[in-house]
């Protein structure tokens, strides 16, 4: 194991598939200990077994992100199983494609409360543990279209808008205790969510308008979530970091 984050231990979020999975990886790789979380157990639990076998330290939780109780018992088990947290990853999230007219109240509060109030209560949950450890590293995963806006996705949109002004405020209010807070807004990734969630004609039209000219991959995502989380970026709080291949270049 690499030391980047040797003695740390990280509680990340929606950690079963795609960007989720490979931060959860490349947090171990790099020495945390990692509380992996999800709502789908079995593949959560799949990847903590995978971190174990390769020499890693994880442990899993079912957790929705929706629920005050299920991100409070997450930090528990989190402070218990290892001794403290140094580090959440709010990476859990839906996308929802429709446009203002065609989103339906029940989606809009479904993306809402997973994307935006789950990102809210990890960091309320995470907070008193890492004042008690003397500070910590909070990485939201937002998105490009956090910062710029596209035809349709209006509750995607909103929400992970929401996800970045949050981080700042977050980031003001918590600098003076050592917590940092910070943004990762990733451009097309090659994940479930997206292959599963988005039509190819509008992957294809992403990647027209990237000037790398190709979706990313959840193990580049992972690599800007690792400096995040290390004391490589002590000096590091409030930002917005792309992953984009240069989409919001244009």
């Amino acid at each position: 194991m690499s030391g980047r984050l040797s003695g740390k231990v990280a509680l990340i979020s929606g950690a079963a598939l795609g960007m989720g999975f490979a931060e959860a990886q490349r947090l171990a790789i790099e020495g945390a200990c990692v509380v992996a979380s999800d709502i789908l157990v079995d593949e959560g639990e799949q990847l903590v077994s995978e971190i174990c076998k390769s020499g890693g330290k994880a442990t899993f939780v079912k957790l929705d992100v929706t629920s005050e109780t299920d991100w409070q018992e997450a930090v528990e088990t989190a402070v218990s199983t290892y001794g403290k947290l140094d580090i959440l990853v709010n990476n859990a999230g839906i996308v929802a494609l429709e446009g203002v007219e065609d989103t339906t109240l029940e989606i809009w509060n479904k993306v809402m409360a997973v994307n935006s109030t789950g990102t809210f209560l990890g960091m309320k949950a995470a907070i008193p543990a890492m004042r008690k450890n003397g500070g910590g590293s909070i990485i939201n995963i937002s998105s490009v279209w956090g910062i710029t806006g596209t035809a349709g996705a209006t509750a995607y949109q909103a929400s992970k808008g929401a996800i970045r002004t949050m981080t700042k405020s977050a980031a003001v209010q918590y600098a003076a205790e050592g917590i940092r807070v910070n943004s990762v807004h990733p451009g097309i990734i090659t994940t479930p969510m997206v292959v599963e969630g988005v039509p190819d004609e509008m992957r294809e039209s992403v990647v027209a308008q990237t000037p790398m000219g190709r979706e990313g991959l959840p193990e580049e995502v992972a690599n800007m979530v690792l400096f995040l989380a290390s004391d490589e970026a002590s000096y590091v709080t409030g930002g917005e970091y792309l992953v984009d291949g240069g989409y919001i270049a244009l």
